[in-house]
């Protein structure tokens, strides 16, 4: 599928244009704020090709689309104006509100830069690595100019944070962006470094040095976006252009570097601090719960909470002794993933979990823990357990990182310090824990998929070699009242494409299945949502209510049947409730397969249109009535 086209049925089934408050995307999902989530159509987007997961988590509507995030977020920047922020947009829902809202803002704020601070990491790290063995040195011009390009995100990072939180708040950027420029205005800059006596009209002012700072900017956009909002409804449409931001810089660069700038630098440092402290008291121990924890953070969002600390003791304190042990567990569920690929007899689920392994070793583990780890169970558990051993190993070892990025194999420069201290041991963490990980998958093991699918097949084979090599002609009778539709416009493509045999579908009225014959129910599932009826001549009936029903997990369907009853022709076998299945965002369509046409030269469809329950549905022909005669 085409960016493009994914892109279109992401905007229409997320409920369209304008139920879209925001988008920003991080390295694999898509991060949606809707007006109104009822409005989306979370079970259609699951099933949708190019999506692997879709989560609810901080306020957000996330549609994980992996790698390719970027173009699709381009694509529907190209076909609608939710990426436009001069748009007129619809009142906004009420904003999440506890750690659901906390959440919410900061991925907003920061999802937008995490790929340009891993690259700008990624370069800063090689260069601690060319000067630490000698390759380059760093009073030589080249170094100085790499330099510049690695750490200029860094210094100004109070300017790109003021553009995301202005456009998270919904204020005007570019004065959130002059409002940054002044805390790192070179003759703010020098009165801090020459410690110079400073107030405004007489107020002490307390100077801190705001490069790569987060909080306090984001601060003062926060308060300066309410401010504005204010302004705005207040004067007169004639001046509010110029003095709404007039106020706003007199205002806010004052009160920022007198109050949010010191306040917002203190809370940062205690934070880090703690976690410093933590890390200190027991390395091992710290490591091992980072290591555990960190993907379980990743999947509730609530991961971002710790993102700022991150950058924060880069900044303060040029290392961070926190987010290695979190590289643990990005290569614990790579060890997974590829635990699952070496023991799975699935070979789509092959194929899956070795493109997931290959993704995951840089960084991106979406695709190896929703679809493939976490669906499976055991697998995560294994990866949780291969994290925690490997970030006690890390933890113990005392790496730091001294750049921000995204742990994978590309960004272990980063962790390269002076003399390379520390380093050895990251190595060996993330070794043994993807080691472990592949191991205890491996020895675990997990319900493939592929193993109920032999067992299906077998058993139909022995069945076809015990009654349908002498299949007669047959009648089947309409199980299911309703509207007669083409097989072919099943919206699942193992019933549409005939690949699952030939038959018919039905749009139910009523939610009753009958028998279709005089015989045996050979198949009854557990979730209630399918079964299968032999014939006493050998025709072998599918019916299947709905498409993806399995995912109900028996809600809405009630069996009067067990695998082994004896059935007559119209017979009630199940009943099911459309309205709650149609509410629950799944379709109720019905294919009624002929599992064993092969045996058959004809399967002609009797009815169209409107169909009634025990009306002649299918005709199936053996060809053998000549040789009879």
């Amino acid at each position: 599928m085409s960016q493009e086209k994914l892109a279109k049925e992401i905007v229409e089934l997320v409920g369209g244009e304008k139920n879209v408050e925001s988008l920003v995307h991080c390295a694999t999902r898509l991060r949606f704020v809707l007006k109104d989530d009822a409005k989306a159509d979370k079970a259609k987007l699951e099933k949708t090709e190019g999506i692997i997961a879709v989560k609810e988590n901080g306020g957000q509507f996330q549609v994980v689309v992996g790698n390719k995030v970027p173009e699709v977020y381009s694509a529907i920047g190209q076909i609608s104006n939710i990426l436009d922020d001069s748009s007129d947009k619809e009142k906004p829902r009420k904003a999440a509100k506890g750690l659901g809202g906390i959440i919410d803002i900061i991925s907003s704020i920061f999802a937008p830069l995490l790929g340009v601070m891993a690259g700008a990491g990624i370069l800063k790290g090689l260069l601690l690595i060319a000067s630490n063995i000698g390759w380059l040195e760093t009073t030589e011009t080249t170094y100085t100019i790499l330099y510049a390009a690695a750490d200029s995100l860094f210094y100004f990072l109070p300017l790109l944070l003021a553009v995301t939180t202005a456009r998270k708040f919904q204020g005007n950027m570019f004065v959130a962006m002059t409002i940054a420029g002044a805390l790192i205005y070179p003759s703010i800059v020098t009165l801090k470094s020459e410690g110079t006596p400073t107030d405004f009209f007489g107020i002490p002012v307390i100077l801190m040095n705001y490069s790569s700072t987060v909080i306090p900017i984001i601060l003062a956009v926060i308060v300066m976006s309410k401010l504005e909002k204010f302004f705005n409804k207040t004067l007169h449409d004639s001046v509010k252009n110029f003095v709404t931001p007039l106020f706003l810089l007199v205002i806010m660069v004052p009160l920022t570097l007198l109050v949010f700038g010191p306040f917002g630098v203190y809370v940062g440092n205690g934070i880090a601090a703690g976690l410093v402290a933590a890390f200190g008291f027991s390395p091992l121990l710290a490591g091992a719960v980072m290591g555990a924890s960190w993907q379980l953070l990743v999947i509730f969002g609530i991961h971002w909470g710790l993102i700022p600390v991150f950058i924060n003791n880069v900044a303060v304190y040029g290392q961070d002794g926190v987010k290695p042990a979190a590289t643990a567990s990005i290569f614990a569920q790579t060890g997974a993933a590829f635990g699952v690929m070496l023991k799975t007899k699935n070979k789509k689920l092959k194929t899956l979990a070795g493109s997931s392994t290959l993704t995951a070793l840089f960084g991106i583990t979406e695709p190896a823990i929703y679809g493939v780890t976490l669906p499976l169970k055991r697998p995560f558990i294994a990866g949780v357990i291969g994290g925690a051993v490997g970030g006690a190993i890390i933890g113990q070892a005392g790496t730091l990182a001294f750049a921000s990025g995204a742990p994978g194999l590309l960004t272990l420069p980063i962790f390269y310090g002076p003399g390379g201290q520390g380093f050895p041991g990251l190595i060996l963490g993330i070794v043994v824990s993807f080691v472990v990980s592949a191991v205890l998958t491996y020895i675990m093991g997990f319900k493939d998929p592929v193993e109920e699918e032999i067992k299906t097949e077998s058993t139909t084979s022995d069945q076809q070699s015990v009654r349908a090599t002498n299949a007669s002609d047959e009648n089947v009778f309409s199980p299911i009242e309703g509207t007669i539709v083409e097989l072919s416009e099943v919206p699942d493509p193992a019933f549409a494409s005939g690949a699952m045999g030939k038959g018919i579908a039905i749009e139910p009225a009523v939610g009753r299945v009958v028998a279709p014959f005089d015989g045996t129910v050979t198949v009854a599932f557990k979730k209630k949502h399918a079964l299968a009826v032999v014939s006493d001549t050998g025709a072998e009936i599918l019916v299947h209510v709905g498409v993806d029903t399995v995912k109900l997990d028996g809600q809405h369907f009630v069996s009067h049947i067990k695998e082994g009853d004896r059935v007559q022709a119209g017979d009630l076998l199940l009943e099911f409730d459309i309205a709650q299945i149609k509410a629950a965002g799944y379709h109720t369509v019905t294919p009624i397969i002929v599992t064993n046409s092969a045996n058959y030269e004809e399967v002609i469809p009797q009815a169209t249109g409107q169909v009634h329950s025990q009306e002649l549905l299918l005709k199936l022909s053996s060809g053998n009535d000549q040789e009879q005669k």
